[in-house]
C-alpha cells in the first residue's frame, strides 16, 4: 500500500533568514564524521564586527519619518544646556535601537558596549547606565503625555481604510507584578501573585493592525470603569482625526459595562460592544423580561434578544461555552447564558457575539508585548521613570511594525517580533571605514540588501 504524507510548511522560515535545506542526498550510503571543534583556531577578536546589521537600515528608516526630529523637538527641554554630553533624543533613540533589538533591560546596554555598529550609531560611546537611569527619572507629566502621543501617532501612521469601513478599538488591562519596592506598586487583583504588588497597566490596540494607539501604566488598585472614560474617548478622538469617516467599534469585555463609559462612546459616535457583567440585578431584568425574540437558532435551538433599549441587551443561551462561570438563568442547569451590550441600531441580534469575540486578538498581543517587549519589567524605582520606559517599549513595537510594512516583505507581517528581529535587525555584519567613507557588509542572503541595493 502506498501512502504519501504532507507537511504543513508554513512556519518555515529559511528562505528568509538565508536558510537553506539540508544536503543530505549528496551522502547517501556514506557515514558523516563530525571534526574536532579543538582542532579549530581562534585567530583573535575583530573590533569591526556587530551582531545588529539591520539597525543601519532601521534607523535610516525612523529618520525618514521623522522620529528624531519629533524626539529633539518634544524632549530636549528635559535636559538642556551648554555642558549636556548626552543630549536627551539621543538617549531616547538609545533606548529604542536596544528594544528593537530585544535588549529590553537598561543594564543589558553593557552587552552591547562591544558592538561597532551599536556604538556607532550611540554617537561614539554608550552612556554610563547611571547616566540612562537618571534620564529616565527626569520624565514630567508633560513628558508623558508627550510620549503617549508621540507613540499613537506611529501606531496610527499606516492604518488605510475605506471610506465607512469598520475599525475595532480594542480596550483591556494587564497584571506587571512587581518584586521590589518600585514606586506605586501596590497590591490588587492578581491571578498569580495573590497579594503581591504590581503596576496594572492600560491598553488600546487597532485590531486590523495590532498596533498601540493607547497606554496608561497605573498601580494595581487602579480598576476599570468611569475614571477610564477620558481614555477611552481620546483614543476614539484618535481613530476619528485619522481616518473621519470610519466607524469606530469599540470592544471591551465586563470591566466596561459602566454607565459612563458607555456614554463616553456613544457620544463620539462610536459603536461599542461590551460583555455584559453578570451581577444580580442583570440577571433578574433578564429572567424576568416577558418579551424575548428569538433571532437566531444555535446547535443548540436558542437565542434571544431585547429590544426598545438605547442600549441593546442581547442574550445567548449555549452548551458550547466550557470557560468562564457558568450561569444558568433559564430551565436546565447545562445552560449557560451570556449578555452582550451594544449601541449599534444596524448590526443583526445573531452577529454581535461574533463581533465581540474578535476582541479576543488582543490577548495575544498583550503577551507578545511581555514576551518579546518585557513590559512588564521596569527599569528603576522611580514611577515616571517606569511609565516613560513602558511608553518607549509600546513606541518600538509600533515603529518595528512600520519597518516591516516598509520592506515589502509580507509574510513578515505575521511574525512575532523575536522571528522579525533575527531576520531584519539582529545580522552578523561588519562595519569599515574606507576612504572617509562608512560601509557595512551583510550576509548575502539579508533580505535587507535587496532593500538597499
Amino acid at each position: 500500500m502506498q501512502t504519501t504524507t504532507t507537511t504543513s510548511i508554513h512556519k518555515v522560515r529559511r528562505d528568509a533568514l538565508g536558510g537553506k535545506r539540508g544536503d543530505g542526498h549528496l551522502h547517501l550510503g556514506e557515514k558523516i564524521r563530525r571534526p574536532d571543534p579543538g582542532r579549530i583556531r581562534v585567530a583573535g577578536s575583530d573590533p569591526t564586527l556587530t551582531g545588529c546589521g539591520g539597525l543601519a537600515a532601521f534607523g535610516t528608516f525612523l529618520r525618514e519619518q521623522g522620529v528624531d526630529r519629533d524626539l529633539a523637538r518634544r524632549f530636549t527641554r528635559l535636559k538642556s544646556g551648554p555642558l549636556v554630553v548626552y543630549p536627551m533624543p539621543a538617549q531616547l533613540r538609545l533606548l529604542i535601537d536596544a528594544a528593537a533589538i530585544g535588549e529590553n533591560r537598561v543594564f543589558g546596554l553593557e552587552s552591547w558596549a562591544a558592538d561597532a555598529l551599536f556604538v556607532r550609531l550611540a554617537g561614539g560611546v554608550v552612556p554610563s547606565l547611571d547616566t540612562v537611569y537618571r534620564d529616565l527619572a527626569r520624565f514630567d507629566e508633560t513628558a508623558i503625555t508627550d510620549l503617549e502621543c508621540l507613540m499613537a501617532g506611529h501606531g496610527l501612521a499606516d492604518l488605510h481604510c475605506r471610506r465607512n469601513a469598520r475599525l475595532h478599538l480594542d480596550i483591556d488591562s494587564t497584571v506587571e507584578p512587581l518584586f521590589g519596592t518600585q514606586q506605586g506598586a501596590l497590591p490588587g487583583p492578581n491571578p498569580r501573585y495573590h497579594g503581591r504588588p504590581s503596576y496594572h497597566p492600560l491598553l488600546a490596540a487597532i485590531a486590523e493592525m495590532g498596533t498601540v494607539i493607547g497606554a496608561e501604566l497605573r498601580p494595581s488598585d487602579t480598576g476599570f470603569g468611569d475614571d477610564q472614560a477620558d481614555f477611552v474617548g481620546r483614543c476614539i478622538d484618535r481613530l476619528h482625526a485619522r481616518h473621519p469617516s470610519a466607524i469606530v467599534c469599540v470592544r471591551i469585555d465586563a470591566a466596561g459595562d459602566c454607565a459612563a463609559l458607555m456614554k463616553a462612546i456613544a457620544t463620539r459616535d462610536a459603536y461599542f460592544f461590551i460583555k455584559g457583567k453578570m451581577e444580580r440585578a442583570l440577571c433578574d431584568r433578564i429572567t424576568l423580561h416577558p418579551h424575548w425574540q428569538t433571532v437566531d437558532v444555535d446547535a443548540h435551538r436558542h437565542a434571544g434578544t431585547e429590544g426598545g433599549l438605547s442600549v441593546r441587551v442581547i442574550a445567548r443561551r449555549t452548551r458550547e461555552h466550557t470557560s468562564g462561570r457558568q450561569t444558568a438563568l433559564w430551565d436546565g442547569l447545562d445552560w449557560t447564558t451570556q449578555v452582550f451590550l451594544t449601541n449599534d441600531p444596524f448590526i443583526d441580534p445573531a452577529d454581535v457575539p461574533f463581533e465581540y469575540n474578535g476582541r479576543a486578538g488582543i490577548e495575544p498581543l498583550i503577551a507578545e508585548l511581555k514576551q518579546a517587549w518585557a513590559i512588564g519589567k521596569v527599569p528603576s524605582e522611580t514611577f515616571m521613570a517606569n511609565h516613560a520606559m513602558f511608553l518607549l517599549k509600546l513606541l518600538s513595537h509600533n515603529l518595528l511594525r512600520r519597518f516591516v510594512l516598509k520592506t515589502g516583505l509580507p509574510h513578515l507581517q505575521t511574525w512575532r517580533a523575536s522571528w522579525v528581529r533575527r531576520v531584519l535587525l539582529c545580522i552578523p555584519g561588519r562595519l569599515l571605514r574606507s576612504g572617509r567613507c562608512w560601509s557595512l557588509r551583510l550576509p548575502l542572503a539579508s533580505p535587507l540588501l535587496r532593500l538597499t541595493g
